[in-house]
Order: C-alpha cells, then structure tokens, then sequence
C-alpha cells in the first residue's frame, strides 16, 4: 500500500531496479575479480622461490591485470547505468590503483626482516597508514571518476574499502590454511584460486549493497561533456 509520501508503484518499481542491479554487479564482478585473481595467483605459484628482484615486478605486473580485468567487468554494468560513462577511464584507474595495493602489500615480503627491527610505536602507525592505503586505493581511483556522476562517490571510497576487507578475510581464512610447504605449483595455484574465488563473491557482494544507494536517481549529477576528457583506450 502507498502512502501519503509515496506514488503508487514507485517504490516497488526502484526495489525492482536496486535489486536488478544488484544482481547484475555482483555476477559480473565476481566472474571478473575472480578472472583477474587468475594474473596474480599463477604469478605467484611461478614465482614461489623466485628472488625479489623478479618477484616484485611480476607480482606487480600480475596486480595490474587484475585492477584491468575487475574494472573491465565492472564498467560493463555502470555504463548501462551511467550516460556518458568512460569504460577504458574506469578500467585504467582500477589497474592503478590495484598496483598501488599490491606495491603495499609486498612490502612485508620484501622488507619484513628490517620492519620488525623497528621500534613498536613506529610500527603500529606504519602499518595503520599502510593498511588504509592499500584498503582504499581501488576505492579513491574510482571516486576520481564517479564523482562526475553521482554526489555521493565518496560513500563508494568507503563501501570499497569495506569490501575489500570483507575480500581479504575471506580470501585468508580459505587459502592460508590449505598451503604447505613443498607443494607443486599447480597445487599452490589452484588453493589460491579457491580462495580468489571466495573473495570475489564477498567482495562483489558488498559493494553491490552499496551500489544502489551510489547511484540512486536523487543522488546522480547531470551529464555534462566535457571535450578535454578522453576516453582512456583499451
């Protein structure tokens, strides 16, 4: 029944809508999360005893993939929701901030020995300023470029970061527990896609809780071209 507040319809018409949307991210983004996890995964199963000179430029390599193939996917859904949406723009930004994610998350691999040496009241603010970086570079690349579509591309800096948290927890409580010491690298590969597989479905999720409330009519900016901003080519 509508109330006094509400046209009748309406309201069912938007849950329709958030919930087609909903649906439509969290298929799209699990497939490509779990598409790109593919680069780093084999990157790392190849690299397991590899020094850290070769290690950190695949890995690296390997992390932009995957920023590319997550945000290929996810632009697939917001620029049917967005007029004027710039996939390659989306796509570029994603992979930038995924290699910013990865730079930070070696860090403890490359340097772990001489970190530890470091007096505790410089850790803890090292590793807070570390962790909110990497939790929220793929979130901020983004908000450079939905901020031109909606006022509340702030929030989704936010539910990104959420996101990947959730991501990450899952992805650690699946595969850390299955690797061993002297496993094949078929074997490490295929643990770490199961846990990949985990941490898309969980990341996609939440950011597809967020997405409707990114991107509800009320919120959006109008479109305006803007001839000195070109599509980034793929």
């Amino acid at each position: 029944m509508a109330t006094k507040y509400e046209t009748p319809g309406i309201g069912a018409a938007a849950m329709l809508l958030a919930h087609d949307l909903r649906h439509r991210w969290f298929a799209r983004v699990t497939m490509g999360e779990l598409l790109g996890f593919l680069a780093p995964a084999l990157a790392g199963a190849l690299t397991v005893h590899a020094s850290t000179a070769v290690l950190a430029p695949v890995m690296l390599a390997a992390g932009a993939a995957e920023g590319a193939v997550l945000g290929y996917f996810q632009a697939g859904v917001l620029r049917s929701v967005l007029p004027g949406f710039r996939s390659g723009t989306w796509t570029a930004v994603t992979s930038a901030g995924a290699v910013v994610a990865w730079s930070i998350g070696l860090l403890p691999m490359l340097y772990g020995e001489r970190f530890g040496d470091w007096p505790i009241a410089v850790q803890i603010p090292v590793v807070v300023a570390a962790s909110l970086f990497l939790l929220f570079s793929i979130g901020v690349a983004q908000w450079t470029v939905l901020r031109r579509f909606t006022d509340r591309a702030a929030l989704w800096s936010l539910a990104s970061a959420v996101a990947w948290i959730g991501g990450l927890l899952a992805f650690l409580l699946v595969a850390p527990p299955l690797w061993q010491p002297g496993q094949p690298p078929a074997l490490v590969a295929a643990i770490g896609l199961l846990g990949g597989a985990a941490m898309a479905a969980v990341m996609a999720w939440i950011t597809g809780a967020f997405l409707p409330c990114v991107l509800a009519a009320e919120h959006l900016l109008p479109y305006r071209t803007d001839p000195a901003d070109k599509e980034v080519s793929l």
